[in-house]
């Protein structure tokens, strides 16, 4: 059976990415392969590092507020770079009003402080079989 392939990225100026690692140590071992862009990504970057690394889903992690921004401006680009099949999903401070934008947007779940990480990767692994 292939791996699920995911990158995990900080868009923005945010620099707190300790939540993001653990989601990312999480996927891993469920038994995922996990790309980690680091810190300070721009939604260019993330794309581009997606599309590189032949990825299945994003995982875009947010603290600093700028998720309205960011979040939709991968899927557009996304988007513009016929990689559309690759879906997003979000985790950070995400103010529960914000999130049907997102959605609407085409982020596929946010998942908000105190998720436990199972509930992650079961939507994931999910999502995935449902794709296959």
């Amino acid at each position: 059976m292939e791996k699920i392939r995911i990158l995990i990225a900080k868009p923005g100026l945010d620099g707190h990415d300790r939540g993001a690692k653990v989601v990312a140590r999480a996927l891993r071992d469920a038994g995922m392969e996990v790309i980690y862009t680091g810190l300070r990504q721009t939604p260019e970057q993330i794309v581009e590092a997606a599309i590189q690394e032949d990825v299945d889903f994003i995982g875009l992690s947010c603290l600093s507020g700028a998720h309205n921004n960011l979040f939709p401006r991968v899927i557009n680009l996304l988007k513009e770079q016929n990689a559309a099949d690759i879906k997003v999903f979000g985790g950070g401070v995400i103010p529960q009003s914000d999130i049907p934008f997102l959605k609407e947007s085409g982020i596929v779940e946010i998942f908000g402080p105190g998720t436990s990480t199972e509930v992650t990767v079961s939507f994931i692994k999910q999502l995935y079989d449902e794709r296959s």
